[in-house]
């Protein structure tokens, strides 16, 4: 009966070791773009769009419309500075699982009354993956809506 209840303690103390795993960190080919466009609009605020990989921050120079008919984003970068990506770098782990079950590449209806849309793209499932959301919260999936709060809030800390 002691070696059962000695077996038993092991086995349990070597299960609990086994879930205590580090967290698992992005690949090496993660990386996510993110922005905002606007089609009614005037100037370089209308299309900005951002790129955070390997620990940096770079923004797009061609500032295209992303459009449903041009997906991907094409785009052209440079790297911002050290500071730029320390106000936004947490931007990658608040992107809703949800999002990556989502059927459709467009959600709601983005830029459809001049309020704006917002492009995502990323690679972390191992694939690349863009979408293109509504701002207007009363169209998109309530799961979505802080997500749209943090984007707008970090690409208004990168103007």
């Amino acid at each position: 009966m002691k070696i059962r209840f000695f077996y038993s303690i092991i086995v349990t103390v070597l299960m609990m070791n086994g879930c205590d795993k580090a967290p698992t960190s992005p690949s090496q080919d993660f990386y996510l773009v993110f922005g905002h466009f606007f089609g009614e609009c005037i100037g370089e605020t209308c299309i900005e769009i951002f790129k955070i990989e390997n620990g940096k921050l770079y923004e797009d120079t061609l500032d295209y419309y992303p459009g449903y008919n041009n997906l991907p984003h094409n785009a052209s970068y440079v790297q911002l500075s050290n500071d730029k990506y320390e106000k936004v770098k947490y931007i990658p782990d608040l992107i809703p699982n949800e999002l990556y079950s989502e059927d459709a590449i467009v959600i709601g209806q983005p830029d459809a009354g001049d309020w704006g849309g917002l492009y995502l793209e990323t690679n972390k499932t191992g694939k690349k993956e863009y979408w293109l959301i509504d701002k207007m919260k009363n169209n998109i999936p309530e799961y979505l809506h802080a997500f749209v709060d943090s984007l707008d809030d970090a690409i208004q800390k990168l103007q």
